[in-house]
């Protein structure tokens, strides 16, 4: 019996080492299918995440000649500290699903109970195992397994937002630094406007009236050159942060100019179906639905919380003997005999054949079940179940509203185009011209300086209005990559042409 024990015990401990050696928690796989996720909806071949060193090279080379757009999506994805800190929910997913792979561990019970008078004592020993895991870890292994592909896909969205808010941001910046060079040419056409105005009063042409309203516009001008260079710093530090970069950015230099007028010829429809096969976090919905509908059977196979079996040994006690008196005891039989008798002596043989006789240990298996009387786990059940439909409806309603940001983004785009277009081709010529007009006839002394004035302001708020346009198109092919989670290039009829020159804004 006691073998049988001791080849139980070693047999289960032996099991519980191999299983638990198992249990290794590695999530360097899954770091690996992020970023084939991030690179099927951007196109950029993201880097896992790196030590330090890694990334301040990457950073030194990115900046060595001028940061482009390309290199600013680049470093955002290894040096954004939130996005660094997200992967860490892959980790805890990975390690969520190990543990839901992992038996409960068995538990030992011991006990030993000593007699009053001495002798041997009684002495109880238990190894039990919880069995329900054996119907419950195929399911909750399925549920965590769902919710680990749900923290990978919602990372690589992450990172592909991020990719999209990093572009808006560089092509604000570039727009704000445009911006800031048209109040400085504004500032020094107001200035030369003003000294045309001095030549004149003092040729006795013009009035002091016609040199102070060039005056004022001169002090306004000066205003606007200090509101759109904070404007341009705020820009860069905005790019700054979602880059990850503890530096000063007004003196970074940003090489990419903004877009030209995009022509897109898809319709809502068609951009939907890519969104559908395409969208991260419209997957990332459909596996937390998975991983709730997998809870909802979990939770069933808990009716019964608690079913253990394994070996019980039980040892009696034994009372000691005491002593034997040989005198007292060879009285007493001659007393009983009439006569001089020796006392009664069992021979070993005898001894041990009562020893057999008697029952030493117990050995035999244990159970123990909790019984689903009053707790069957409906509460939780329910709760479950309303997870599941509350997920369904996130699915739903995430593709509908999928639907309308398609919808919107394609507006705004061909919105974008035409605009664009209008002013490129129609407003800013027309407003050079008339700029150029007044100008030549105030010279000539046939018009009145406040003509200038205007054609000036007209022209000022054309230009501010153009950048803004060129702007909102670069935006919105950026949101085109958003709402349909692929590339530029990936996607069918959509054409960008050949950028303008970028305006490289002196460091500041």
């Amino acid at each position: 019996m006691t073998s049988i024990s001791r080849w139980s015990v070693s047999a289960l401990v032996a099991g519980c080492t191999v299983l638990s050696g198992c249990a290794h928690v590695n999530p360097q796989p899954d770091y690996h299918r992020v970023a084939e996720y991030v690179k099927e909806a951007t196109n950029l071949d993201s880097e896992l995440p790196a030590d330090e060193a890694f990334v301040s090279r990457r950073i030194d080379d990115a900046l060595l000649d001028g940061l482009s757009v390309d290199e600013a999506v680049q470093l955002c994805v290894i040096n954004n500290p939130t996005l660094r800190a997200e992967y860490a929910l892959v980790g805890i997913a990975r390690a969520d699903v190990v543990q839901s792979g992992l038996f409960s561990n068995p538990t030992l019970a011991f006990s030993a109970q000593f007699p009053e008078g001495g002798g041997r004592s009684n002495i109880q020993a238990s190894l039990a195992q919880n069995i329900v895991d054996l119907w419950q870890i195929p399911v909750r292994k399925r549920a965590a397994e769902r919710s680990l592909e749900e923290a990978i896909l919602r990372l690589a969205r992450s990172a592909a937002q991020l990719f999209v808010d990093t572009k808006v941001a560089y092509f604000a910046a570039v727009a704000a630094d445009e911006g800031y060079t048209i109040a400085r040419e504004n500032q020094e056409i107001a200035q030369r406007l003003l000294d045309a105005a001095l030549a004149r009063q003092r040729a006795g042409v013009v009035s002091e009236l016609d040199v102070n309203l060039n005056r004022q516009t001169v002090l306004s001008a000066q205003l606007e050159v200090r509101q759109a260079r904070l404007g341009a710093a705020a820009a860069r530090r905005r790019l700054g942060v979602l880059l990850g970069l503890a530096l000063p950015m007004e003196e970074l230099s940003l090489v990419t100019p903004l877009p030209g007028v995009p022509q897109v010829a898809l319709t809502p429809e068609e951009l939907l179906d890519i969104a559908r096969e395409h969208r991260l976090d419209l997957r990332a919905a459909r596996m937390s639905a998975e991983a709730a509908a997998a809870r909802i059977e979990t939770e069933i196979r808990k009716v019964f919380p608690d079913i253990t079996i394994g070996p019980l040994l039980e040892r009696n006690e034994r009372r000691a003997l005491p002593g034997r008196n040989l005198l007292a005891d060879t009285a007493r039989s001659s007393i009983a005999n009439g006569a001089l008798s020796a006392p009664e002596i069992q021979s070993r043989a005898q001894r041990d054949q009562e020893r057999r006789q008697e029952i030493d240990a117990i050995f035999g298996p244990a159970f123990s079940l909790t019984l689903p009387i009053f707790d069957q786990n409906q509460a939780q059940i329910a709760r479950a179940r309303f997870a599941y439909e509350q997920s369904s409806r996130q699915v739903d309603a995430l593709e509908r509203g999928i639907f309308q940001e398609i919808r919107e983004s394609l507006d705004q785009a061909r919105t974008a185009a035409e605009i664009l277009d209008f002013y490129q081709g129609s407003l800013l010529p027309q407003a050079r011209t008339n700029l150029e007009l007044s100008r030549a006839s105030y010279e000539k002394g046939a018009t009145s300086i406040l003509l200038v004035l205007d054609a000036q302001r007209s022209l000022l708020t054309a230009r501010r209005a153009a950048v803004t346009a060129r702007q909102t198109a670069a935006t919105s092919l950026a949101e085109l990559e958003r709402v349909t989670a692929q590339p530029l290039a990936a996607l069918p009829d959509i054409s960008v042409p050949t950028t303008q020159p970028a305006t490289q804004p002196a460091a500041r």
